[in-house]
């Protein structure tokens, strides 16, 4: 099960994930600032004590021993499996040994919040399970000094790889106390303090937390409640490519934890649920945008999901039948969403693949100016390619319009060109009239104002519809599927 979760992974040069080539081209910046005059030119970058290091600090190794796009493949491929890992670990401390209905909650470590490019939280919350299968066993092995002198430095990894994953930790490990604490003889009101106490060997990033943000500028919090998106969320857990496929993915998966709660020989572990409880809470309560930072709650839905699937298990002695028929399906659940991830990342690394061939006629240092479309009707389906003009920073050392500085957050800032909006993400974003939004423009009012002395070529990527007037002084250089790249002439 570790080794099928990399497999959807293994086929892509570049794991196509959407936000992940924006994040490639902060990495190219990060290790090569220093030896290329023309990233000086177009970026500043400033390492900075942030909750949100995860891979942009694991590269430095991996680019040096095996390039910056093969190391972030290698990175990305581990983190579904060491998420699998911790899942099946926590699994194992609680029951005593791996149900078959844990299979259901492993197709959850690829769900929407990797597969959208968060790859520092997915990281976190890689951790994060590892971390707390770790803490279930010292605690039922009754070590808890030595969990507490482990926890400090390991809580600290954790947040340093991304906030996010610290805190769903310290819920984890809160709430499993508080059940271990009650299963002692204690009440819950005693319960509850005690493992807060425990928990305070998690709490050593907050003196870090209270430094990065007492330094940070800006960075709103905000959009609290929204249901209609919090349920768009929970819908989107498995969201990839094929949107009955993966909502009826998502139905097989709700109703094994519907069989579990009404089956008379299957139950839920009280821990785990105490986890489950305690973290649905944290969704709700959670705004959209943290910190300047957005979809701050759909990050934690597949992890709900995959919580209330870890819970089930027998009531009391194995049940071979019904136990091998939840396991020969457990696994056909797996395998089907194994292969259909992989088909799905296999037909998008085969759709850049083609579209960077552009890359080839842009010279190094250029200025690249990037407008990628999106049909109306790829409401589901992941925009794969919203950052493939970040390639240009990755591999000729140039610049994209697609880099996202945000205030206390970011590391990288954008000094040029002088383009205003167009420097910025999100204006790679162009649609047509009808499916325009504030912050993705018609295709034909781009085109119109972004400034052309203050770049050398415009890459159209999967285009709308556009008057071709509206091109009038460019050059054509390369077309491709989907793809053109045009010369422009820049005016003195």
């Amino acid at each position: 099960m570790i080794l099928l979760a990399m497999v959807p992974f293994v086929y892509p040069p570049i794991p196509p994930i959407t936000d992940l080539i924006g994040h490639m081209g902060r990495y190219r910046v990060e290790l090569d600032l220093g030896d290329s005059p023309t990233l000086q030119r177009y970026f500043n970058f400033h390492w900075a004590l942030v909750g949100n290091l995860g891979v942009d600090l694991l590269i430095v190794p991996m680019a040096k021993l095996f390039g910056l796009e093969l190391g972030v493949k290698l990175i990305v491929m581990a983190i579904p499996a060491m998420t699998v890992a911790g899942m099946l670990w926590v699994a194992r401390e609680v029951h005593h040994r791996l149900p078959p209905t844990a299979m259901f909650a492993l197709p959850f470590a690829t769900g929407y919040p990797l597969l959208f490019g968060f790859v520092n939280f997915a990281l976190s919350m890689a951790f994060a399970f590892l971390a707390f299968g770790l803490w279930l066993r010292l605690g039922r092995l009754d070590r808890s000094k030595l969990r507490a002198a482990i926890f400090i430095p390991l809580s600290c990894l954790v947040w340093l790889a991304h906030a996010f994953g610290w805190g769903v930790l310290g819920l984890m490990a809160f709430s499993a106390e508080a059940v271990r604490q009650h299963d002692k003889g204690r009440g819950w009101l005693r319960s509850g303090p005690r493992a807060a106490y425990h928990a305070l060997a998690l709490t050593p990033p907050l003196i870090m937390m209270l430094v990065w943000r007492s330094e940070a500028n800006g960075g709103t919090t905000g959009d609290w409640f929204n249901w209609p998106k919090k349920v768009q969320w929970l819908a989107s857990a498995l969201r990839d490519r094929w949107e009955v496929f993966d909502l009826v993915s998502l139905g097989i998966a709700v109703l094994v934890f519907v069989l579990a709660v009404f089956h008379r020989r299957l139950t839920l572990s009280r821990n785990i649920v105490f986890s489950f409880l305690v973290l649905s809470l944290a969704f709700v309560a959670l705004p959209r945008v943290i910190f300047g930072s957005a979809y701050a709650d759909m990050r934690l839905a597949p992890f709900l999901f995959a919580m209330g699937l870890l819970a089930i298990r027998f009531k009391h002695e194995t049940i071979l039948p019904t136990a091998r028929v939840l396991a020969w399906a457990g696994l056909a659940f797996v395998l089907t969403r194994a292969a259909a991830n992989t088909l799905s990342l296999g037909a998008a690394a085969e759709d850049q693949r083609a579209k960077l061939t552009a890359l080839q006629h842009v010279p190094v240092g250029a200025r690249v100016m990037s407008f990628v479309g999106r049909r109306c009707d790829q409401k589901w389906e992941l925009p794969r390619n919203d950052h493939l003009g970040s390639m240009v920073i990755v591999r000729r050392l140039g610049f994209s319009n697609d880099q996202w500085p945000m205030a206390g957050s970011s590391l990288l800032t954008v000094r040029g060109p002088e383009a205003g909006r167009f420097a910025y993400d999100p204006s790679q974003k162009a649609r047509t009239p009808a499916c325009a939004y504030a912050d993705a423009w018609p295709i034909e009012v781009s085109l119109r104002r972004f400034s052309r002395d203050q770049y050398d070529y415009l890459w159209l990527i999967d285009p709308p519809e556009y008057d071709p007037a509206l091109l009038k002084g460019t050059t054509r250089v390369w077309r491709g599927a989907g793809s053109a790249l045009y010369r422009l002439r820049t005016q003195p």
